[in-house]
């Protein structure tokens, strides 16, 4: 899972790189439609910055797992909760709502997959759970199901965007 992360991402940031070098290539009209594009453009700019931050946090979260280090995978999945947050509250134009409610749907199922990755390490490291029974390779599939979710929202979202 913990390379599936970065990869994953890695490859939802560059969905979002190539949406902001379609939107930089229209060539607008006039200065209302200039407007409405450089606006397009600085939104898509900013979700695509906020997906490479998200991504980096995600290999430090990675590395932890790697580890099994719960104390740092605890923190590292905080500083991306921050990153998820400020993704969802970056100011999309009128045109580009449905596609920020399509973000926000993707970055609250990563959360959600995220915290519920964290809550499985530490029942591993209390001994509530062994990582060799069914209980545990039933939640990590479980877990996995909703990051993959999240994911494929947010690639959904990004392939809507550049239709538009």
């Amino acid at each position: 899972m913990a390379k599936s992360i970065v990869s994953r991402f890695a490859c939802a940031a560059l969905a979002g790189a190539l949406l902001t070098a379609a939107l930089a290539g229209c060539m607008p009209v006039d200065t209302a439609a200039n407007d409405e594009l450089s606006a397009n453009r600085q939104y898509m700019a900013a979700v695509n910055q906020g997906m490479d931050d998200l991504a980096a946090k995600l290999e430090s979260f990675n590395d932890a797992v790697a580890r099994g280090d719960v104390v740092t995978m605890r923190t590292q999945v905080e500083k991306a909760f921050k990153e998820l947050d400020d993704l969802e509250s970056i100011e999309a134009p009128e045109v580009l709502a449905d596609v920020k409610a399509g973000y926000v749907e993707g970055c609250a199922m990563l959360e959600e997959a995220l915290g519920s990755y964290v809550d499985l390490y530490t029942q591993l490291e209390s001994g509530a759970l062994a990582a060799d029974s069914i209980e545990y390779a039933n939640a990590l599939a479980e877990i996995q199901a909703s990051y993959d979710e999240g994911i494929a929202k947010l690639e959904e979202t990004d392939q809507k965007a550049l239709e538009l």
